[in-house]
């Protein structure tokens, strides 16, 4: 069988993660009367807990949060959910019916680099899990793409032969992760043509 095999922000998810931390710091520097220097430095004294490569550090990292910025728990709860707003962006409704009409044609799994709650937030939000599966995510797997374990982990989920699966991804980094460990990629930059490289690989 084949599986195609899908980063999700800037793929399923349409958002600029290139920009969005940036205007999501901007915006709460200006909410809590700081400037952005001193609101990155507090946060970077607060030894907040890295979300990307473990779970079961949220509760952690947005306790040391709201303590570094001095702000009650009310706050920290606004502050979150506009994160995850940012982070999770909005569905690309055309890629992912694209891959709904994929069942039975191929496995479809997701591969992406993450922070702990982006399972919970983006399964309330897109029901990713009633199209996919796996979906393998940085947090959870403890390693995050380029690195090679990240995609042999995913292969071995997969139960598949790196030859057989097509990965796509928004950025070059991931894709030739991908490469170099045998998996095909394509860079995505437009619906049109990435379901255009997915019926050529499914067809070939």
């Amino acid at each position: 069988m084949k599986w195609i095999l899908y980063d999700i922000g800037g793929v399923l998810e349409i958002v600029d993660d290139h920009s969005w931390p940036q205007v999501l710091e901007k915006s709460w520097s200006v909410r809590l009367g700081l400037s952005v220097q001193e609101l990155r430095a507090r946060l970077d004294a607060a030894g907040l807990p890295d979300t990307t490569l473990q779970t079961g550090v949220a509760d952690e990292y947005w306790r040391k949060f709201g303590a570094a910025l001095e702000v009650d728990d009310v706050e920290v709860a606004a502050l979150r959910a506009q994160l995850w707003d940012a982070y999770c962006g909005q569905a690309n409704v055309e890629l992912l019916a694209h891959a709904r009409s994929l069942r039975g044609r191929a496995g479809l799994a997701i591969l992406s680099n993450s922070g702990d709650g982006a399972r919970e937030e983006e399964e309330r939000r897109f029901r990713f899990s009633s199209i996919f599966d796996p979906i393998c995510y940085s947090h959870e797997q403890g390693v995050a793409k380029p690195d090679a374990g990240a995609y042999l982990t995913a292969l071995k989920r997969m139960g598949a032969s790196a030859e057989d699966v097509l990965f796509i991804d928004d950025n070059e980094a991931p894709m030739r992760g991908a490469e170099d460990c045998g998996i095909r990629a394509v860079l995505h930059r437009d619906n049109a043509t990435t379901i255009a490289a997915i019926e050529r690989f499914l067809a070939s």
